[in-house]
C-alpha cells in the first residue's frame, strides 16, 4: 500500500522500532544462564507476568529462590509494546466481565481496583521512575451509533461505583477538539505509563528482592523427574520445584496454552514532540487516555514529552499462530493508521511520525488472561490478556502464584480462574474462524452495530475475537 497525502510524508522517515525502548538510558543486558542452577520458583518469560510474579513472591517469602529465565530482553514482547494504558479492569471492561461471569463482578471489580492500587504502591514503593499517573479514559463517540446505548452503559458502571459521565459533543469538544468527536463517556480513576521503564523498573525491584535474572535464555524445553522440573536453555537448565510460565503470546516450553491463547498483532505509530501551537490546537488539557467506540478501535494518548501515540484498530492473525519479526512492520496497517490520524486530527497537518512498530497480543475466546497447571500443579501457566495485561498482569501473576504453591484463596475461587475460555479450533479452521469474525465485526461497524449472524452465534455460546 503507497500511503497519499499528509499521512503518507508524515510516515515516511518513521523508524521501523518501538519508541518506548529505543532509548539511551535502557539497562545494560542481564546476562545469559551460563550453568546448571537449582531454584525454588523458576519463571519463564520476563514481561509483566513474570515480574510481577518475582516481586510477589519474594515479598511474601523473602528466603525464596527465584530464578527468571527471558528468551530476549525483559519486557520484549507485549509489556513494552502497548500504548501505557493500565486499566483497573481484569475482565476486558465491566460488560464482558459481566457477560461471562455475572456472579462474580462485584469481586472482581473490587479486586480490579485493589490491583491498580498495588501497582502504583509497588512503583511508589520501589521508586520506579515510569511517568505513572492516574488519568481519566474517554471513550469517544464518533458515529451516531455509538451514543445510542450509552445511557444504559453510564447506569451499568454506576451500579458497580466507577466513577463515569457522559459527553455531549460540546463537552467533548471543550476536552480535546476533534471534526469526528459527537460526545463519549469519561471513566476516571484509570492510570497511564511509559511501559518499557516500567518494565525495567520490575525487573530491578525483582533483583533487590533477590531474583536473578537470566536474559538471552529462552527455554527451549522442559523435563520432570523426582527431582522436580527441569528448564532447559541453550546455556544452561535450572532445576526447580515449582514454575510459573509466563509467555502469553510467545510459545513455552509446554504447549497446552497454545489451545487456548492465540497471537494477533497490533500496529502502533508516534508523533514527534508537538509544538505549544499544535497543542493548543487540540486542547487535551487534562491529558486523558483516548479510544473510539466502534468494534474496530483506535487507542490514543499523550506521551511524557507531548508526542501522541497512535494505534489499534486492525487487528491481525497469521497461519498456524504466525510469529515472525517481519510481522511487526506492515505497510498496510500503518499506512491506514496514519490516514486515520489526520482524519481525526486535521488541524495537525505537517506533522510527522518518528517510529512506527507492532507487536503479537495474546487473545483468548474471553478476551481475559486464563490460566492451567501441570505436572501436579508443580507448572502454572499464565496468558490471554487481549490488551489489557499493562494493570491486569500483577493480577495474573498474583493468581499464578496462588496455584502453584496450593493456596485455595478467594482469586482462585473465581469462576474466571477455575473455568478456562473456549479452546480455539485447529489450523486450518482457526484461520477461517478468525477471518469470518473479524469480517462481521467490519460488517458491524459500517451497520451501526448491528452484530449479524455470526457475530450472534458467537455471543451466544459466549466466544468471540478481539484485540
Amino acid at each position: 500500500m503507497v500511503t497519499e497525502g499528509w499521512a503518507g510524508q508524515a510516515l515516511a522517515g518513521a523508524k521501523p522500532a518501538v519508541f518506548w525502548s529505543d532509548r539511551d538510558d535502557a539497562p545494560p543486558r542481564a546476562p545469559a544462564l551460563a550453568k546448571n542452577i537449582i531454584a525454588d520458583l523458576t519463571i519463564i518469560g520476563g514481561g509483566f507476568t513474570g515480574l510481577w510474579a518475582a516481586i510477589q513472591a519474594l515479598e511474601e517469602q523473602p528466603g525464596l529462590t527465584v530464578a527468571v529465565v527471558e528468551g530476549e530482553r525483559c519486557g520484549f514482547g507485549a509489556s513494552s509494546r502497548n500504548g501505557g494504558f493500565c486499566d483497573s479492569s481484569l475482565t476486558h471492561g465491566l460488560e464482558n466481565g459481566i457477560s461471562h461471569w455475572p456472579d462474580d463482578t462485584e469481586t472482581l471489580v473490587r479486586l480490579g481496583r485493589e490491583n491498580l492500587d498495588g501497582i502504583e504502591a509497588a512503583i511508589k514503593r520501589y521508586r520506579i521512575e515510569a511517568d505513572f499517573r492516574r488519568a481519566a479514559e474517554i471513550g469517544v463517540a464518533t458515529e451516531p451509533w455509538h451514543l445510542e446505548g450509552m445511557p444504559d452503559t453510564v447506569e451499568l458502571h454506576r451500579s458497580v461505583g466507577d466513577d463515569v459521565d457522559p459527553l455531549d459533543a460540546d463537552q467533548m469538544q471543550a476536552r480535546v477538539h476533534s471534526p469526528t468527536y459527537l460526545g463519549g463517556l469519561i471513566r476516571r480513576n484509570e492510570a497511564l505509563v511509559d511501559p518499557a521503564r516500567l518494565a525495567w523498573g520490575l525487573k530491578a525491584a525483582a533483583e533487590s528482592l533477590g531474583a536473578v535474572v537470566y536474559e538471552g535464555s529462552p527455554a527451549t524445553s522442559l523435563t520432570h523427574d523426582a527431582s522436580g522440573l527441569n528448564i532447559v536453555t541453550p546455556g544452561g537448565t535450572v532445576q526447580s520445584e515449582r514454575v510459573v510460565m509466563a509467555t502469553n503470546a510467545y510459545p513455552g516450553p509446554v504447549r497446552r496454552p497454545r489451545r487456548y491463547v492465540i497471537p494477533v498483532y497490533d500496529h502502533v505509530l508516534m508523533t514527534e514532540p508537538l509544538s505549544t501551537e499544535q497543542l493548543e490546537a487540540l486542547g487535551w488539557e487534562d491529558r486523558e487516555g483516548l479510544g473510539d467506540l466502534s468494534n474496530q478501535f483506535h487507542y490514543y494518548r499523550l506521551s511524557e514529552d507531548d508526542r501522541i501515540l497512535w494505534g489499534g484498530y486492525d487487528a491481525t492473525y497469521h497461519f498456524n499462530n504466525g510469529l515472525e519479526p517481519g510481522h511487526d512492520q506492515s505497510d498496510l496497517t500503518h499506512g491506514m493508521l496514519a490516514e486515520h490520524f489526520f482524519q481525526t486530527f486535521p488541524q495537525l497537518e505537517g506533522l510527522r511520525f518518528t517510529h512506527r512498530w507492532g507487536g503479537p497480543i495474546g487473545t483468548t475466546t474471553k478476551f481475559t488472561v486464563t490460566w492451567g497447571t501441570l505436572h501436579q500443579g508443580r507448572l502454572v501457566w499464565v496468558a490471554g490478556y487481549t490488551g489489557h495485561g499493562v494493570g491486569a498482569s500483577r493480577f495474573g501473576a498474583r493468581v499464578a502464584l496462588d496455584l502453584v504453591f496450593g493456596h485455595k484463596t478467594e482469586r482462585t475461587g473465581l469462576e474466571m480462574v477455575r473455568k478456562k475460555p473456549f479452546p480455539f479450533p485447529p489450523e486450518p479452521i482457526r484461520s477461517a474462524g478468525v477471518a469470518m469474525t473479524r469480517a462481521a465485526i467490519q460488517r458491524a461497524d459500517r451497520r451501526q452495530g448491528k452484530r449479524g449472524l455470526w457475530l450472534g452465534l458467537l455471543d451466544r455460546f459466549g466466544v468471540g475475537f478481539d484485540s
